[in-house]
């Protein structure tokens, strides 16, 4: 299929920093195509552990082009510390190995602003990082957004500004917010310019160029399916689309540009924030597979919620993002447990569901109906090879694949970027 599309499977941090970064090899461009910086990647490479919120995993690969798309939410000051900090550690970023598409909407203070004012609002908070994201999404849709090619043009930006405030400073006057100048705005993104318009780059163009080239592309996305603001847990989601089609619409490619796609999810589950979790152990269950996972969001440092792994859901992400497989991370967090259980269905007012359903309302009622599965006792940590797993794990890792419909291509052991087994390789499927 030559592309290869990586999302989330579940509701985020399933590690898809990891996956990408493996791939990454095989690939001649990274693409970032949804999301912000409340995305949070870690990866672990030869012991040396790196964070990334905004940037795609790729640059971790200076000889890779890395990409960040037009569905992306781009903070100016997030992207110059990133890539401050990754200087810091040796890493390469620059404008010869890292292009930002010219029309990719811009975050700004005051959505960051707004996004920490509503969450600290009972009636409106729904979990959000406080980042601005979901604001700066609100401008795009709206047409006031302020984008990366207007900093070329700075005798235009008055006007623009003056638009993105009509509406600003009239919400801020009904929350009681103080109002704010443009003046401020235009002097802060004057100062950006020089330092952001280097990396621009007319995206869509670029990305056909290479695809006729015959160029491997690997498109990145953010967060993790469930969260999509159409298909996830809504309210409870992001503001974008996290399901493979975005990768299409976040780049400026046909859908015929995206190939073979590839699902990533933990052998258990979590969430981080506020919404349903069918799932979910309150328990001390659930408190041992965090403190052995260390499930904190990396960005946030917010605690996630832990339980058993959903079949049901991942089922469901399969088929929105037409996954041809699945990367299934941390099976070493449940070693040791007598016996696992695994959710295959659930229980609404008394009759059986295959899936999970988009009423608010419903979707709180739900009950799991669970399928117990034998643990084992042997460790799967760093295994490379399935000879090197427990028989029970390889039983576990089948029954997940007959359960969700889709098979495993890739297996994670540990987060080291070697401790991973190969059953199908993506781009060469």
């Amino acid at each position: 299929m030559g592309n290869v599309v990586v999302v989330g499977a579940q509701w985020g941090d399933e590690g898809k920093g990891k996956i990408v970064d493996w791939l990454s090899e095989q690939a001649d461009i990274v693409v970032r195509f949804q999301g912000g910086h409340n995305a949070g990647h870690t990866l672990v490479i030869n012991g040396e552990t790196y964070k990334l919120a905004l940037l795609p995993s790729g640059v971790l690969r200076p000889s890779k082009l890395s990409v960040v798309g037009n569905g992306v939410v781009f903070d100016p000051q997030a992207f110059l510390d990133e890539v401050t900090k990754l200087k810091g550690q040796g890493v390469a970023v620059g404008p010869e190995n890292l292009r930002i598409a010219e029309n990719v909407t811009l975050i700004l203070p005051l959505h960051r602003e707004l996004d920490a004012f509503r969450e600290s609002s009972n009636s409106a908070s729904i979990g959000t990082t406080r980042r601005g994201i979901g604001p700066a999404y609100e401008d795009k849709v709206g047409r006031r957004a302020i984008r990366l090619m207007d900093l070329a043009d700075l005798g235009t930006l008055p006007h623009k500004i003056d638009r993105l405030l009509a509406h600003h400073n009239a919400l801020r006057r009904g929350l009681n917010l103080k109002e704010i100048d443009g003046k401020d705005i235009l002097r802060e993104l004057a100062a950006f310019a020089p330092q952001l318009l280097p990396y621009a780059e007319t995206v869509w163009r670029l990305l056909d160029i290479k695809r006729r080239e015959g160029k491997r592309m690997l498109f990145e996305g953010a967060q993790g399916a469930l969260l999509d603001v159409d298909h996830g847990t809504y309210p409870y989601v992001t503001s974008s689309n996290t399901v493979a089609a975005q990768a299409a619409t976040g780049t400026g490619l046909g859908p015929g540009a995206v190939g073979y796609v590839l699902g990533i999810c933990k052998a258990y589950t979590t969430r981080v924030g506020q919404g349903p979790f069918p799932t979910e152990l309150n328990n001390e269950i659930g408190d041992e597979i965090g403190r052995r996972g260390r499930e904190f969001g990396v960005n946030t440092g917010r605690k996630r919620r832990c339980g058993w792994f959903d079949a049901a859901l991942v089922r469901q992400t399969v088929r929105t993002c037409g996954i041809h497989g699945l990367a299934l991370t941390k099976l070493d967090i449940l070693d040791g447990f007598e016996t696992i259980q695994v959710c295959t269905g659930y229980l609404l007012d008394g009759k059986e569901i295959d899936h999970l359903p988009a009423g608010e309302g419903a979707q709180a009622r739900v009950k799991p109906v669970y399928e117990t599965i034998e643990g084992w006792k042997e460790p799967t940590a760093g295994a490379r090879s399935w000879a090197d797993l427990p028989a029970q794990a390889i039983k576990y890792v089948r029954r997940v694949e007959e359960l969700v419909g889709c098979p495993i291509a890739l297996l994670s052991t540990s987060p080291e970027r070697e401790d991973t087994i190969l059953v199908q390789n993506p781009f060469e499927a």
